[in-house]
């Protein structure tokens, strides 16, 4: 599954980063590695950007990137 499927309140594992490039190495540096704890904690109505928690830290993410991180939910 991917992260732009989750629902909000859900929480899940980062499993990968199929991005490549200077997208893959953003998500990266964000802390989107392999293994960090996801919080889903909002999104907007028509459901572009989505709020996300990871390591503390509320970062919004456009839908488009959201669909390259690959999840499992918790």
């Amino acid at each position: 599954m991917t992260l732009d499927q989750l629902k909000i309140q859900d929480k899940a594992i980062v499993k990968k980063v199929t991005s490549s490039g200077v997208y893959r190495r953003r998500l990266l540096d964000m802390g989107f590695v392999d293994g960090s704890e996801v919080y889903i904690n909002n999104k907007a109505p028509l459901g572009d950007p989505i709020e996300v928690i990871i390591k503390d830290v509320k970062l919004a993410i456009r839908k488009k990137d959201a669909k390259n991180i690959i999840v499992e939910k918790r």
